[in-house]
């Protein structure tokens, strides 16, 4: 039996669709009664979404519940992927996102420990990782974490997170971390990077100077059910399938969407200026803002990242990210058709 957290996100609902793929036993962590996302990306993949939604057991239970935990474990759990995770870049979100985040990892590590669960899989960031002092230097799975005001709330929270796996590594447990740049793919719209598609779907003159990672959700889903069934305990892997600088990644968008290429460098001033009208208009209207101090700083970064490690692991080849972009492109238009 596998146990899985998060299962109503983006990973996590990908991840499931894997799982069912491979005819695996699959119990899910859920919070609500609202399971409209996991149905609508099942029906990517599945002629009847009902019948393979129904396959899963639901389980209420949050990840910052030790008692409805409990519940959801017990003794026919072997095997854990927790994807469950809050992601904020808004400061009013800190402490709830500590919270889940880390103690909510912890949980989930201990009760794997209390369960003798064979292994667990864990879905970390790479904003958890460090940074290299060269900015156009590679970030390995090797590069020491670095205290910075640089450092999100949410990369802080995701490295606490972390820790708790190495934590219980050093207790017994068998576990795999991964660390997924950005990632790509349909799913909710309205948040995540999802939300980058539907902003873009508009148009936008203006792109920063930086670089980062990007990653296509049906890697993370199949590298992470690979890492599960082989024999690798007790490491991690960056999970990236190019590095592009946000003009190239802009470009591509919004040239799938049929529109111009952005013209504007967005500098520091026009950053700093952006991210404080949207806090205005947040607290105005209740509206998460586009961008917030945190994204609007690290969008000025440079940031490369091996996935060497992962290829050489398991031979694994990544969805490159132009076809990545089509796809979500092409997914975004046919459910948005007006």
């Amino acid at each position: 039996m596998i146990l899985v957290t998060g299962g109503t996100g983006l990973v996590g609902a990908h991840l499931l669709v894997e799982l069912l793929q491979k005819n695996k036993t699959i119990k899910a962590l859920r919070r609500s009664d609202d399971l409209s996302l996991v149905r609508r990306i099942l029906s990517y993949y599945f002629a009847d979404a009902d019948e393979m939604l129904n396959k899963i057991e639901w389980v209420y239970g949050d990840v910052t519940d030790i008692f409805s935990l409990e519940d959801a474990f017990n003794n026919e759990v072997t095997e854990v992927y927790h994807c469950a995770a809050m992601v904020s870049f808004n400061p009013k979100d800190q402490k709830k996102m500590m919270d889940i985040n880390v103690n909510g990892t912890a949980n989930i590590v201990n009760l794997s420990i209390k369960y003798n669960v064979k292994k667990l899989c864990y879905v970390s960031s790479i904003a958890a990782l460090g940074r290299t002092i060269k900015p156009e230097s590679l970030i390995t799975e090797d590069t020491n974490w670095k205290q910075s005001s640089e450092n999100s709330n949410y990369a802080i929270s995701k490295y606490g997170g972390e820790r708790e796996v190495w934590r219980g590594i050093e207790e017994g447990l068998n576990a795999v971390i991964v660390n997924p740049s950005v990632i790509l793919g349909p799913g909710d719209w309205n948040k995540g990077s999802a939300q980058i598609f539907k902003t873009l779907s508009k148009g936008t003159p203006f792109y920063s100077k930086g670089v980062n990672g990007y990653v296509d959700v049906r890697d993370v889903a199949s590298s992470m059910v690979a890492l599960m069934d082989s024999e690798i305990l007790n490491q991690r892997f960056i999970l990236s399938a190019e590095n592009l600088n946000y003009y190239d990644f802009f470009s591509k968008i919004l040239t799938r969407f049929g529109k111009k290429a952005p013209t504007i460098l967005a500098r520091r001033t026009l950053l700093e200026a952006g991210w404080r009208i949207e806090k205005l208009k947040y607290m105005i209207t209740g509206i998460s803002p586009l961008i917030t101090r945190e994204t609007a700083r690290t969008s000025r970064n440079t940031y490369y990242y091996s996935s060497e490690k992962i290829i050489k692991a398991l031979d694994f080849t990544f969805i490159p990210i132009d076809k990545s972009i089509k796809d979500t492109c092409e997914r975004y238009l046919k459910e948005n058709k007006s």
